[in-house]
């Protein structure tokens, strides 16, 4: 799995390079983002989740505008969520909360022109955990998410362009499995929406004559 996402974002990022290259409008977008995100943590057997707010803040660029675009971005997210399980008359209950540096990488398709449009992307992201913290009730090892470092996800959205402004909403996959404990069976995976409100602080239209 590693070495196909490996594979798939140099693929995304020589992509990117050459649609820089062209006459798309405008040719080079950057600025700041911020917004809320919602976790879905399904459960397995056994465990009841619960997804809650977090928030989402960053930079992101733009290289091409109306057609093709490659996008990156580099954003901090909170994540928080909660796992309730009971057990021998008992309720146990932990609060995660998780921290990321989060690195999209997007590709898509733009309609309309540099004031205003409707875009479609898809893209990578790699997603490292700067701080994790999980608060017990009633601790149980079983509750215990081993929440990793690095991990993976495939993000899908679509945006919506006035100006200066952006807004978005965007469905995250996780693709890689988050355990329970030290148990090989029971596991899910973190999915999440997030919307978000974006601003340019620069645009180059070199493709403009």
């Amino acid at each position: 799995m590693k070495k196909l996402i490996l594979t798939i974002i140099i693929g995304v990022f020589f992509t990117g390079i050459v649609s820089a290259q062209t006459n798309y409008l405008p040719d080079f977008q950057a600025g700041i983002k911020a917004g809320a995100d919602y976790s879905l943590f399904p459960a397995p057997d056994g465990a009841h989740n619960k997804g809650d707010f977090g928030y989402i803040g960053g930079a992101w660029a733009r290289f091409g505008g109306a057609g093709f675009f490659f996008q990156p971005e580099l954003y901090l997210k909170s994540t928080s969520l909660t796992v309730t399980q009971v057990a021998d008359a008992h309720t146990f209950i932990n609060n995660g909360r998780f921290l990321n540096g989060d690195m999209p990488l997007l590709v898509g398709e733009k309609m309309g022109n540099a004031n205003a449009g409707f875009r479609f992307y898809t893209g990578p992201v790699i997603s490292y955990a700067l701080a994790k913290r999980q608060a017990f009730t009633n601790a149980t090892l079983t509750s215990d998410l081993n929440y990793h470092d690095l991990n993976y996800e495939w993000q899908l959205g679509i945006g919506a362009d006035i100006k200066q402004f952006s807004f978005d909403i965007r469905y995250e996959a996780g693709l890689n499995k988050v355990a329970y404990g030290t148990s090989t069976t029971l596991h899910t995976r973190l999915n999440m929406v997030n919307i978000t409100l974006s601003y340019s602080l620069f645009s180059d239209y070199g493709g403009e004559e």
